[in-house]
């Protein structure tokens, strides 16, 4: 392709777009930079169609570099770039969440989008540039696709939206919304916010829509000059006669009366005997040859019928599968000190979905620190979720945590950080894992209650208690819908939307939007948020009828931290030469320090009376000499002008010996003897830092 570039403006800064630079052998590629940040995107797909496989087979793979921000991995030993961080894998599942909406769902042609970013400036987010970058490539691709999407990000702060902000402006914002979408309708949200109004973020949202569309707007220009003709590939689709016999099979067999059992266990057990009983009428009634692709096409159809039984009876009649109003919360409970030992646990059950969440308390210095390409920070406050496959009665390898579980720990975190207190207020480092015990939808929201339950089991003064909702939406073709509150397992697989929303009583905190359709119009968004919010006002009720406050004290358990402040220029005396002196108050205390730039200390230990002791030591040795001041000091040293006293440790003072009495002394030795303990008082502190001390006056043990 000869060499094009296109240019817009958006949110005062230049977005650039090249084709025909990198990768010509891909389907599509495109190059996209905002600032200095590079993003390249391809698009490939395989000649032929996966057979067997009842699911579309779409890859997202975003490739993050060092050498785009010009580091070397930290590593000593490894320093090729191996498994992706969290933040890679986060920025994956918005670009896939994004692009996968717009993909016929019947095609089973291998497609695979990698993003690798080439140059990052550390000003503009490379999420927003992958996402559009992702779209032209597939945009200008002969792979069949119903794009653009574009995405923008949208900060708030002393109540003003901005667009595409730096990253130094969004740490300051009060909200930070990425939002995607075609140029009619918002398909993707990624949002964090400090207790922001249900106003202000539909608000946020239309001006990212504006901005959308402009974009939208841009992209189809390129793509109508350069993109090549969309290939024409074989898409699972049964013949109308086939589609006509399993549909009659699905209504003989009572399919949608099954499918609206309101009992799991019975509703999973009566679909279980019609799919057996669907793949013994494939396998009597044709050939061998042909039994995948009937199989394949069956499964579509079973999609599909359940898909319109849902539709149907929702829109109709407001008839959910387990009976519930659209508006309606399915059963909660909460229990918190469940675990004896551990420094905080909470239980949160909502219908079948039930989350344990476990707060760990721990020393400052047991931050996580983050070294990507992107950032180097430490972090605080961890969440890990974890969903172990006995959760939904399945029996499935452990390999770790998946890219959903990654990305459902980060919106849990996401939500209660608002919340925390400052390291200031309660400097500890604090791990909630979640594991989720049993689920039928919305264990991401669960996790963000059971989190609450537990930190305020723990004591951690949070500001105040978060909850969260999980609501879908059903459309149809007409423009009609109904939005539901509380989706559980059936309403989030065959529904349209599935639309996470956590919070206070006074606002939102964490958002994300997935959608199943090309996208919802943005003035949907607000009733949306109302209906979540009178959900989350009944979950946070229920939530504080069990613990309403943070506990006073800290579990037993938990370790206690003291915390001092000393002057920065004092840092070297506490640590002393090769870690000295920290490394003996350490082993002779028992106690764990941490020392931040700033002259923070803190002393971390289980044993009050080691950390009294530590602290002490470090006051002294930090401690600045005033005049006036009165010390019990050891004598060190015994020369004849007078004795030198250790007062503080490491810090020595001069008696002169016209200063060891009142009474005229004749030698040092007549008063005082090496390694004796006297009372001494601080006369001044010289021109040159020399401190002159006094024995007149005092009277020192002998």
């Amino acid at each position: 392709m000869e060499h094009k570039q296109y240019q817009i403006e958006v949110g005062g800064k230049t977005l650039q777009a090249e084709f025909g630079l990198f990768a010509e052998q891909a389907n599509g590629s495109a190059t996209v930079q905002y600032g200095d940040t590079v993003i390249l995107a391809t698009a490939t797909m395989s000649e032929d169609r996966r057979e067997g496989m009842d699911f579309f087979p779409l890859f997202v793979d975003y490739e993050e570099r060092y050498y785009a921000a010009g580091k070397i991995k930290g590593s000593r030993f490894i320093k090729r770039e191996g498994r992706p961080s969290d933040q890679a894998i986060l920025n994956g599942r918005i670009i896939d969440r994004t692009i996968r909406p717009l993909f016929d769902a019947r095609m089973r042609n291998e497609i695979q989008v990698i993003l690798t970013v080439l140059s990052i400036d550390q000003e503009n987010d490379p999420a927003l540039v992958a996402v559009i970058a992702a779209s032209l490539a597939l945009g200008i691709s002969d792979i069949p696709w119903n794009g653009p999407v574009s995405a923008v990000r949208i900060g708030q702060k002393d109540g003003a939206f901005t667009v595409n902000p730096s990253n130094d402006a969004l740490a300051k914002a009060s909200a930070n919304i990425l939002a995607a979408g075609t140029q009619d309708k918002i398909n993707m949200i990624e949002a964090g916010a400090n207790e922001i109004s249900n106003t202000d973020m539909h608000e946020g949202i239309a001006l990212a829509y504006e901005q959308i569309n402009a974009l939208g707007k841009f992209q189809k220009e390129i793509i109508s000059k350069i993109g090549k003709e969309k290939k024409e590939i074989k898409l699972t689709t049964p013949s109308s006669e086939f589609n006509q016999k399993i549909t009659s099979f699905f209504e003989k067999q009572g399919l949608a009366s099954a499918f609206y059992t309101q009992n799991r266990e019975e509703r999973d057990e009566k679909i279980k005997v019609i799919r057996g009983a669907l793949n013994e009428l494939i396998v009597n009634d044709y050939f061998e040859k042909e039994q995948a692709d009937r199989k394949e096409e069956a499964s579509l159809v079973f999609e599909n019928f359940l898909n319109k039984v849902l539709h149907d009876r929702i829109l109709q009649d407001s008839d959910r599968p387990d009976g519930r109003k659209i508006n309606e919360v399915r059963h909660i409970s909460s229990r918190v000190s469940v675990l004896p030992r551990t420094h905080g646990s909470g239980v949160f059950k909502r219908g079948e979905t039930q989350a344990l969440t476990v707060a760990t308390l721990g020393p400052p210095g047991a931050e996580q620190i983050i070294d990507t390409m992107e950032v180097d920070e430490k972090r605080r406050y961890i969440h890990h979720y974890n969903f172990a496959p006995f959760s939904v009665g399945e029996v499935r390898m452990m390999r770790g945590p998946g890219r959903r579980d990654i990305g459902h720990g980060a919106l849990a975190e996401k939500a209660l950080i608002p919340m925390l207190p400052s390291q200031e207020d309660f400097p500890y480092t604090m791990l909630l894992v979640s594991e989720i015990l049993s689920s039928n939808g919305s264990s991401s929201m669960a996790s963000v209650c059971g989190s609450t339950l537990a930190l305020m089991d723990a004591g951690v003064p949070i500001k105040k208690p978060v909850g969260g909702i999980a609501m879908g939406i059903i459309t149809g073709q007409n423009g009609e819908y109904k939005i539901l509150s509380d989706i559980q397992g059936p309403e989030d697989h065959w529904g349209d939307m599935d639309f996470k929303v956590a919070g206070t009583k006074d606002g939102i905190t964490a958002m994300q939007l997935d959608v199943k359709i090309d996208g919802i119009m943005p003035e949907i968004i607000i009733e949306v948020l109302e209906q979540a919010y009178q959900g989350r006002m009944e979950i946070l009720d229920v939530m504080a009828s069990v613990i309403s406050k943070p506990r006073a004290d800290l579990s037993q358990y938990a370790p206690r931290i003291i915390t001092i402040k000393i002057n920065p220029e004092k840092i070297g005396d506490v640590i002393g030469p090769g870690g000295k002196i920290i490394n003996e108050i350490i082993d002779k205390t028992g106690v764990q320090i941490d020392i931040e730039d700033s002259g923070m200390v803190f002393i971390t230990s289980d044993n009050g009376d080691g950390a009294q002791k530590a602290k002490k030591w470090v006051e002294n040795l930090t401690h600045e000499v005033k005049a006036d001041e009165i010390y019990k000091g050891k004598v060190t040293r015994i020369m004849d002008f007078g004795a030198f006293v250790e007062i503080l440790p490491g810090k020595e003072g001069l008696v002169h010996i016209s200063q060891l009495s009142e009474e005229h002394v004749n030698k040092v030795e007549d008063i005082v003897k090496t390694g004796q303990h006297v009372d001494v008082k601080v006369i001044e502190i010289d021109k040159m830092g020399r401190t002159n001390l006094t024995m007149k006056g005092l009277k020192s043990k002998q």
